[in-house]
């Protein structure tokens, strides 16, 4: 008999931020990567996202870039306490029916996999806090010393979240028709077609337009809408403005 996967995306679709983000908040309140850059660079983009003047997708993107190159040189076991204390302070800050969700497949005995575009060191430690069956992160490679080189494998795109779920579903014999994906942006698309059961989290327009103009996933996909202490759920087919 196979099993039932479950496939979550973190940032956005259970974690109410990025873990990434959060991540390089704590290395600058630490000082281990210069204030400035924050100030000279990333704070203008996040500050456009904020007052809806920008988008959030270019505020990751740029903050990304930053992180990965600041990263660069620095000794990853030096940097345990502060990726535990992303985990620690922040990792209930998830969505109520995301969570939810994850308890009652857990309850179905359905394997919980998380696949992320975080750090692989920052989902690692959210897989543990949530008993997930395994988990897929942007992996950051690191030298012979333990210090990070500056190259990734990333694992934020549709593309390379498609190659992980494949390699899930061999490993753990998944039945895929009968499976679940959880995901709120267009680097989750190829999540939710392959599987019988897609649910979108407070999607992002892009993800939206991508699912309404596929046919067969406009029909079978779940919208879900969390704001404050309500939940609303939607067929895909829903008009937005």
């Amino acid at each position: 008999m196979k099993n039932i996967g479950v496939f979550i995306d973190i940032d956005g679709t259970l974690y109410r931020n990025s873990l990434m983000v959060e991540h390089f908040k704590k290395l600058l309140k630490y000082e281990i990567i210069d204030p400035a850059i924050w100030h000279n660079i990333a704070k203008k983009t996040y500050y456009n996202w904020d007052k809806r003047r920008g988008n959030y997708i270019d505020y990751l993107e740029e903050v990304a870039t930053i992180y990965l190159s600041s990263m660069k040189g620095l000794n990853k076991r030096d940097m345990e306490f502060i990726s535990n204390q992303v985990i620690e302070l922040k990792g209930d800050r998830v969505y109520r029916f995301t969570r939810d969700q994850i308890k009652w497949h857990q309850s179905q005995k359905h394997m919980i996999f998380f696949i992320s575009g975080s750090p692989d060191y920052l989902v690692s430690k959210m897989a543990e806090k949530y008993n997930a069956t395994d988990f897929k992160g942007t992996t950051f490679f690191v030298d012979d010393k333990d210090c990070f080189t500056g190259e990734i494998a990333k694992m934020w795109d549709s593309e390379n979240k498609h190659e992980a779920i494949m390699e899930f579903t061999e490993t753990y014999n998944i039945d895929l028709e009968a499976s679940y994906a959880y995901g709120d942006t267009t680097g989750d698309f190829a999540m939710l077609k392959l599987v019988g059961n897609p649910i979108a989290i407070n999607p992002a327009r892009e993800l939206l337009e991508d699912i309404k103009a596929d046919k067969e996933l406009v029909e079978k996909t779940t919208i879900i809408i969390e704001r404050k202490d309500v939940i609303y759920k939607v067929g895909a087919a829903v008009e937005t403005i």
